[in-house]
């Protein structure tokens, strides 16, 4: 595992184009649906999917993690460019829903965690229950499934850090902020939507949103050391049996 100096000396320079095209949007703030607003909107993930990119990545084993961060991004990049215009609203979320689904299965289900999905479910239902009364058409059964989704993605980033047993590491640490970065732009944005309007929701929205997903980007930086320090692990594990 690389130290936070290393990685600060390492990917600082690979996200500098992520934070000047969010300094860009944040500036512009543009509201009008326009390619324009779109690209804009998009520029702040295409450096995020171009980082992972320069990370490496190919079909082997070892960067499955990596592929499927970078496929949630491209999705993600995706979702982003059709919420500019409100009737692909649920084009949009649908995007969105595969890229949780990618990211999901980055993250697995070990350590399971069920006292952590437990309350994370019981706050999705309860989500999920003040925003029913604000849908309707097909987002009934669709907002509600992106719910889970989002909540089952956070639930799996969260449980991967382990404070008390020490198995954590920058990286998981990045995931798991990420994600709960996720939670609270997407909720404010549910609520903004299907609730009441919320005050420079704009601002809020995205930038906890570009944050979670900065640091789901950078959960992919250590995945290849991590697999063959778990590869190295069970080989002597087989030697020694």
């Amino acid at each position: 595992m690389s130290s936070p100096t290393q990685v600060i000396k390492s990917v600082g320079p690979k996200l500098v184009p992520f934070f000047k095209s969010v300094s860009v949007y944040f500036v512009l703030l543009a509201q009008q649906p326009s390619l324009l607003t779109a690209c804009f909107k998009c520029l702040p993930i295409i450096s995020l999917i171009v980082f992972v990119l320069l990370h490496g990545i190919s079909l082997s084993k070892e960067y499955t993690f990596s592929r499927r961060i970078l496929t949630g991004l491209v999705f993600s990049c995706i979702g982003d460019a059709l919420l500019v215009w409100p009737n692909c609203f649920t084009a949009g979320m649908c995007m969105f829903a595969i890229a949780q689904i990618m990211y999901i299965y980055a993250f697995g289900f070990k350590p399971i965690n069920l006292l952590l999905g437990a309350i994370m479910y019981s706050f999705c239902s309860l989500v999920i229950c003040l925003l029913m009364p604000g849908l309707s058409g097909i987002l009934v059964i669709g907002v509600p499934i992106y719910t889970l989704l989002l909540t089952t993605m956070a639930w799996r980033a969260i449980a991967r850090v382990q404070f008390f047993e020490e198995l954590w590491t920058w990286t998981k640490l990045c995931s798991c902020v990420g994600s709960i970065c996720f939670l609270i732009s997407d909720t404010l944005l549910g609520f903004h939507y299907f609730r009441s309007p919320l005050p420079y929701s704009q601002v809020s929205i995205m930038l906890t949103y570009y944050t979670a997903q900065l640091g789901i980007a950078l959960s992919a930086v250590d995945s290849k050391n991590n697999y063959n320090t778990v590869d190295s692990t069970k080989a002597v594990s087989k030697v020694k049996k």
